[in-house]
């Protein structure tokens, strides 16, 4: 694994890093421009037996001779390419339904959202409901965004003393989107 990272303050620092049967190998010490081994065993002089190798990455990953860094170049083109999506939001559309099934369930869909990351809770009465929540996973849509649910099995009575709410949290909304479900309530004057 190899790359460079660029933080904000512009901080830039690269990397080059092996492994062998799920274990670290040997990796580049990009300041020393020399590699070294994860084991005890050194077995850099037949890795990299006159250093060249080593050096070539150094060119790559850091800046020398006051020669711009190639992997910061390429990043920052790469991540220029999709800009455009990285800013993209799109809000969820929110539904609530119930399913009149045994148990009976409820569910909360969330579609049309991008980025990926969506997060759905439920609520009782204002109380986060952990027990009997099934989260599906989240699925693309044809448009190029995506879909998720999630589902309450909850008995019909306890539909009717409580207030029930699905909560979509997502980076499109300025705060999260609350959605009732609508338990058939009788009232009595």
């Amino acid at each position: 694994m190899y790359g460079c990272e660029l933080d904000d303050d512009g901080t830039a620092r690269g990397y080059d890093q092996y492994g062998y049967d799920g274990e670290d190998f040997i990796s580049l010490d990009v300041e020393a421009g020399v590699w070294k081994p994860a084991t005890k065993t050194d077995v850099t002089h037949k890795w990299d037996p006159d250093g060249h190798y080593a050096l070539d990455q150094m060119s790559y990953l850091t800046e020398q001779n006051g020669l711009k860094k190639k992997c910061i170049d390429w990043l920052k083109k790469y991540v220029s390419y999709g800009n455009e999506s990285l800013e993209r939001k799109v809000r969820p559309e929110a539904s609530v339904f119930q399913k009149h099934s045994t148990p009976p369930e409820v569910v909360c869909h969330a579609t049309g959202f991008f980025p990926k990351a969506l997060n759905i809770t439920w609520q009782k009465d204002g109380e986060e409901v952990h027990e009997n929540v099934e989260l599906r996973e989240t699925l693309p849509n044809q448009d190029g965004s995506f879909q998720k649910r999630s589902i309450l099995t909850v008995p019909a009575e306890e539909l009717q003393k409580h207030n029930y709410t699905c909560v979509i949290q997502h980076s499109s909304l300025e705060k999260e989107l609350v959605q009732p479900v609508r338990g058939r309530r009788n009232t009595f004057l």
